[in-house]
């Protein structure tokens, strides 16, 4: 007989602790976090600017790309702010850059998890959660210090008081729902009002209140966001152009047209700045075009785009090459493999997002990215539209599951149409996906394992689960036929299999089992494409997912101390700077970035992120010069820049320092691992191997080894 006890719960057994969920969430945190600390890389644009704005309240403020608070990064500053509060604390480097994004990741696997259990239960949180956690392209993402892992996280925060409003009937919560999608506004702009139809529509089905105060109550909300959304811009451009820093991205020195413009309508209808001219059509990348690389591109004199900036390549393709389409991933070594004429692409370009139209987030390009379940939670998604109807209402009457199966279609919808017309985005933006395609993945699962019980074979509603497996195990297989045949094949075999023994065993006590052989069946190649970044630890500027990164070493594009950094011309600059404000000015923030984050001294980038922004004028730089704030400029030859008459007025007055004086013009860098070897031969197909000392070029953004740049003396001309 047992005694009684007077010993009190521990906090394992108060809180109910789901284990499951907690192996997940350490699943995620080793797939985001592990080896950021080795990489050697990250967003050199951003950490930059998180160099800067640790170093005064005001390049905190503005998000200054520079020490001296010259010009702004092209994007709002909250993201940069956690970076920088981590990187204060820490010190700067690539691992308290990183960090917060890492954090912000776990924290939506989460968030998944207590958004889904509620309402469908704890077996379908526990997929939505491992859903997201698995998915390529949030890894992948998750390992940089860009801003979309933040944005997630607090989107993901605003569905959760939503739903908190809704359910304890608080007017507060609604409030603090859209307030924090004002505050999501400031992490990446008008991205971030994409849920809003979603938030809405579920709003006003959910609640239980009379329409007038539905009416009264989204009012207040909207007062909410529009404070929110508004706040940060205009405290920037209600203040002086004089005292603070130019808005990079903008033409005006405008935050609110920043938003609009550059990220805003640019973003659906196609680039028209920031690139020294209008490239319509981005996302057709078919084999007559060119994929052209990612990260900072710029265009050269005959208008063709070049390597990103400050991680310059030493290849200029041939005529002869062409592409013959995108491997699965569309980010092989250079995007495509190479046959004939065309253009050299890039790793994970901004141009490498396949071909516009309603299926382009299944092609090659993208899907890879995002899109390995998604076919499973489209079918998920209408099976529980169908399984959790209730008999006895009408169609229009839903219940509480299908009101909740609205609120996730209506994320999924509007974001999936964006980026079936979108012309200018790069494919780690379609992290957006993700937790609409692992909310309808938990949920749907479970509206389809039901109606497989439930239902007879006789009946259509028991298909829906074998279905959902052999569909998206065919696309999977597609997906993987060019890196591995063989998995490819045992992928198609086994769910087919899986699915045609569910319908012979559906009532025998192998049915569970077959069950889970079919689901593995299409979760093994999401899950090793989700290994990827972290085996090569990856953390790129343009983040990818894909075995590509385990035989090129990792992209690596663009770290702390990785890029193109000359050490006998900056040991020359830092000797010679003087009471100079700037080490010396330069047309871009690609050149700019790796001598800010080395020495932690201002930089002028002239014209901003690509050169084209114009935040300065002759008449102001010659006033610079002649009061000695900047004494040198060093000029690689990049044209497209908005800033070319003060570029020409520089050459036709100073004087040019002699390579001589420095030690020479070869770069002394860190190689990046981008590096591939090119076999040439007349008339035969251009074909990639791996890394190797022999002669090599820059896929995607690794610094090359040889700098063109000329060092001018402005001192010499006053």
């Amino acid at each position: 007989m047992n005694e009684p006890t007077d010993k009190k719960p521990n906090f394992f057994q108060r809180h109910k602790v789901d284990w499951v969920l907690a192996i997940i969430l350490l699943i995620a945190l080793g797939l985001y976090g592990y080896g950021t600390w080795k990489t050697g890389s990250a967003n050199d644009f951003y950490t930059s600017a998180i160099t800067s704005m640790t170093q005064s309240f005001k390049n905190f403020w503005y998000a200054s790309f520079d020490p001296a608070g010259y010009i702004t990064v092209d994007k709002p500053p909250v993201a940069l702010w956690f970076m920088a509060i981590s990187a204060k604390i820490l010190g700067v480097s690539n691992f308290s850059v990183v960090l917060p994004s890492v954090l912000f990741g776990v924290g939506s696997v989460y968030l998944m998890y207590r958004l889904v259990t509620p309402y469908f239960g704890r077996f379908a949180g526990r997929i939505a959660a491992l859903v997201m956690t698995i998915t390529p392209i949030v890894v992948a993402d998750s390992r940089t210090n860009n801003m979309d892992a933040t944005l997630i996280y607090f989107l993901l925060l605003a569905i959760w008081m939503l739903q908190k409003s809704i359910n304890k009937h608080n007017m507060y919560w609604l409030i603090g729902s859209f307030a924090t999608i004002g505050f999501a506004f400031n992490i990446k702009m008008l991205q971030a009002f994409m849920i809003i139809p979603a938030m809405l529509i579920f709003y006003w089905l959910a609640s239980n209140d009379s329409w007038k105060k539905k009416i009264g109550k989204l009012s207040l909300a909207t007062i909410a966001l529009v404070v929110f959304t508004l706040s940060w811009p205009l405290s920037v451009d209600m203040t002086s152009a004089n005292n603070r820093p130019y808005e990079g991205g903008s033409q005006h020195n405008s935050v609110l047209e920043l938003a609009f413009g550059y990220n805003g309508t640019q973003r659906l209808l196609g680039q028209t700045t920031g690139t020294g001219g209008a490239f319509k059509g981005m996302g057709n990348n078919s084999s007559k075009g060119s994929n052209q690389p990612g990260g900072n591109t710029k265009s050269n004199s005959n208008n063709k785009m070049m390597p990103p900036s400050g991680k310059k390549g030493n290849f200029n393709p041939s005529k002869n090459m062409k592409s013959r389409g995108n491997f699965p991933g569309g980010n092989h070594r250079g995007g495509m493999k190479m046959n004939g004429k065309g253009g050299m692409g890039g790793a994970g370009g901004a141009f490498n997002i396949g071909t516009a139209g309603p299926l382009r987030l299944f092609q090659s390009a993208l899907g890879p990215q995002i899109s390995w379940l998604l076919p499973f939670s489209i079918i998920g998604m209408i099976a529980a539209f169908i399984g959790f109807a209730d008999p006895k209402r009408k169609w229009y009457q839903l219940t509480t599951r299908q009101k909740h199966t609205v609120l996730w279609t209506g994320w999924l919808v509007p974001v999936y149409g964006f980026f079936s017309v979108a012309s200018f985005f790069h494919p780690y933006y379609t992290i957006m996906l993700a937790p609409a395609i692992a909310a309808l993945a938990g949920l749907g699962l479970a509206a389809m394992l039901d109606l497989f019980k439930r239902f007879g074979l006789n009946n259509y509603k028991a298909y829906f689960l074998p279905l959902a497996i052999v569909v998206t195990a065919g696309l999977q297989a597609w997906y993987v036929s060019s890196y591995y045949a063989w998995l490819s094949v045992l992928i198609l075999v086994v769910a087919v299999l899986a699915s045609i023994l569910l319908l012979v065993f559906k009532a025998k006590p192998a049915g569970k089992a077959i069950v889970i052989v079919g689901l593995l069946s299409i979760a093994v190649a999401p899950s090793f494409w989700s290994l990827t970044p972290t085996l090569a630890k990856e953390s790129a500027a343009i983040p990818t997912a894909g075995p590509d990164l385990l035989t090129s070493g990792g992209n690596n594009s663009g770290g702390i101390g990785n890029g193109t950094v000359n050490t006998k011309l900056l040991n020359y600059l830092t000797k010679h700077q003087g009471n100079a404000k700037y080490l010396f000015a330069t047309a871009d923030s690609g050149t700019a970035a790796p001598y800010i984050i080395k020495t932690k001294k201002a930089v002028m980038a002239m014209g901003g992120f690509n050169g084209t922004d114009p935040a300065m004028t002759l008449s102001k730089f010659k006033q610079l010069v002649k009061s000695g704030q900047v004494k040198y400029y060093l000029d690689e030859g990049k044209s497209g820049s908005t800033n070319s008459t003060i570029v020409n007025w520089i050459k036709k007055h100073a004087k040019k320092v002699s390579a001589s004086e420095y030690g020479g013009s070869t770069s002394t860098t860190t190689s990046s691992s981008n590096s591939m070897t090119f076999t040439m031969k007349k008339g035969a197909s251009a074909k990639m191997a791996k890394p190797s000392g022999k002669q090599s070029m820059n896929m995607g953004g690794g610094p090359s080894n040889m700098s063109n740049g000329t060092l001018y003396d402005l001192s010499s001309i006053y």
